[in-house]
């Protein structure tokens, strides 16, 4: 790292550090500084093992200032983030704002409903977050609700069912109800024969062109006007299953002239000839579409509040006829813009994803590489920290950013504590040692808990290094753990000194591992996987632990096979 760009991670990590600090009126912690830091400066991720040693130096000047002189020093560096800081103190408790008219009901009540065509992705976890957050909030009730009534262009991944609950439970909710609408095809054609009586639903043939421009001049097809008997029939016999797909829809009635055309006359029913995949409901071929399905659900299950993206806006608009119809009232709504993820190059859309997988560009649902909650669930980051990092979003109708980076944030302040260090080099340089070192290195199993003991690192006669750290000839360098050493002659020479001239003298410090009883270890990341060696005692890290490598990041130790232990990154 040059000194300009010292200088700039200096500067950035004093003013993250102040805000840390002010925020919760205590000391900067080193892993909430990170987090933002490289979310802002993402020219500093190629140097990410060495910024944490240069922001811990900062982070513990700022540590000995005391409140007011932090907050004097946030004034000078950063006004408008202090005065956002104290705005918010003085503001509302809760991230996500209160829902509309929520008094107005005995039980606030919503639902959370996928599609199961695919396990979910990180924007998915939007939905969920919130609504589970809202639900302990007001003390209310919330499903799951699997919209699956689309055996053909949104067909359902029998997979899917399971693993989108396991997500849920991950994210750290329990839905009080699961429905899988496809199990309730009978209750829609109820209504739908209901609607039809009330006058409000006919049967079209229309090809779909050319309603398409009787609908766009606001003009009606020659169907409308048929008889309810006659619509009756014909829906019967789409339920039987005597029309080819496309040869006969179900519409609403709603006003052919209305402003909208997508408001008009719009399809509840169609016929399709792809079986679902749910054996129990593999010989319905009259579906629901969902602005029919969906209303029904909503009012049947005794939904209060949707939240849906502002996209849908016409959902609810076509809803309404339906709702009007059957003398309902609907609930209240939530209309929120899209979330959008950085760090990934795969797209984040379950059809891309499954290409991927199809193609062998990715090993599974769980790859890291990919953009999905199983992916962050095996890379060793909590559930909490994603929902923690959701709810921040709030619910605005603009598009929201979501820096991967906040979820790191929220992860490392949950995991730190627990997580023992260890040292990984990668594609490390062998070095010999000379002089009088000792033989064994005991650095702690973690820095702020001494009662958990040490490590106990054999050192032998050479060390592996990386190549960036190995220093100039003479120059002098701190092995952690071990000791001080001058590079001399392709060896390390032992000096002995005292830990003082990494203070005050500015010597470097450096992990390693012993060259000789190093383990290999493979690290898969969201780049690609990364192949180093680990102090010995990673071989016997148990399956599913979470560990620090040193100046490197958080891992989950994944398995061990008989040549590498692989384990997977989970960020810095």
């Amino acid at each position: 790292m040059d000194d300009e760009l010292r200088t700039r991670v200096e500067r950035e990590a004093e003013k993250h550090a102040l805000l840390n600090a002010v925020k919760h009126e205590g000391d900067a912690n080193v892993g909430a500084v990170m987090g933002p830091l490289m979310g802002e400066n993402p020219d500093f991720r190629e140097h990410a093992d060495e910024v944490p040693g240069v922001v811990g130096g900062v982070v513990g000047r700022v540590n000995d200032l005391d409140y007011d002189e932090k907050r004097a020093r946030l004034e000078e560096l950063a006004p408008e983030e202090l005065e956002a800081i104290e705005a918010e103190d003085e503001g509302d408790e809760h991230a996500l704002p209160d829902l509309p008219n929520a008094d107005d009901y005995d039980e606030v009540r919503m639902r959370c409903a996928p599609n199961p065509n695919g396990p979910w992705h990180v924007g998915h976890a939007r939905m969920p977050a919130v609504i589970g957050t809202y639900k302990e909030r007001y003390d209310g009730w919330f499903c799951v609700r699997f919209d699956d009534t689309d055996p053909e262009t949104k067909r359902p991944d029998l997979d899917a069912y399971d693993a989108i609950l396991e997500d849920v439970e991950y994210l750290g909710f329990e839905p009080d109800a699961v429905y899988r609408a496809s199990g309730r095809v009978e209750t829609y054609y109820e209504h739908a024969r209901d609607l039809i009586d009330r006058g409000g639903a006919y049967t079209c043939s229309c090809p779909g062109d050319e309603f398409s421009e009787l609908k766009n001049a606001g003009e009606p097809c020659p169907h409308r006007d048929k008889g309810v008997e006659t619509v009756r029939e014909e829906f019967e016999a789409m339920v039987d299953g005597e029309y080819e797909a496309g040869e006969m829809v179900l519409r609403v009635k709603t006003d052919i002239e209305h402003k909208n055309p997508a408001l008009r006359d719009w399809v509840a029913f169609r016929m399709v000839d792809t079986p679902h995949p749910r054996e129990e409901a593999s010989e319905y071929r009259c579906w629901p579409m969902l602005d029919f399905q969906s209303g029904i659900d909503d009012h049947l299950i005794g939904i209060t509040h949707i939240i849906r993206g502002i996209d849908l806006q016409d959902s609810a608009k076509r809803q309404r006829f339906v709702y009007d119809y059957f003398d309902w009232e609907y609930p209240e709504v939530v209309h929120w813009g899209h979330v959008q993820v950085d760090e990934y190059d795969v797209k984040m859309s379950t059809s891309r994803i499954t290409e991927l997988i199809d193609a062998g560009e990715l090993d599974g649902w769980d790859d890291p590489r990919a953009p999905t909650l199983e992916s962050l669930r095996r890379r060793g980051i909590r559930g909490e920290a994603i929902t923690d990092a959701m709810v921040e979003l709030g619910t605005s109708t603009s598009d929201v950013d979501l820096a991967m980076s906040s979820i790191y944030a929220n992860n490392r302040d949950l995991i730190d504590d627990d997580s023992d260090r260890r040292f990984f080099v990668r594609d490390g340089v062998e070095v010999q040692l000379a002089g009088d070192a000792p033989a064994e290195a005991n650095p702690p199993l973690h820095p702020d808990h001494a009662e958990r003991g040490v490590r106990e690192i054999p050192v032998g006669d050479a060390v592996l290094i990386e190549a960036d750290d190995l220093p100039d000839r003479e120059a002098r360098v701190w092995l952690k753990g071990l000791g001080p050493f001058r590079y001399t002659r392709d060896a390390l020479q032992y000096t002995g000194e005292d830990i003082e001239v990494v203070r005050e003298e500015g010597v470097d410090v450096v992990h390693w591992v012993p060259a000789g009883e190093s383990v290999p270890v493979r690290m898969r990341t969201v780049d690609g996987d990364v192949s180093g060696r680990a102090e010995p005692g990673v071989a016997a890290s148990p399956t599913d632990e979470v560990v620090q490598f040193e100046r490197v990041g958080f891992v989950r130790v994944d398995r061990h096979e008989d040549d590498e232990t692989v384990v997977y990154y989970a960020h810095p």
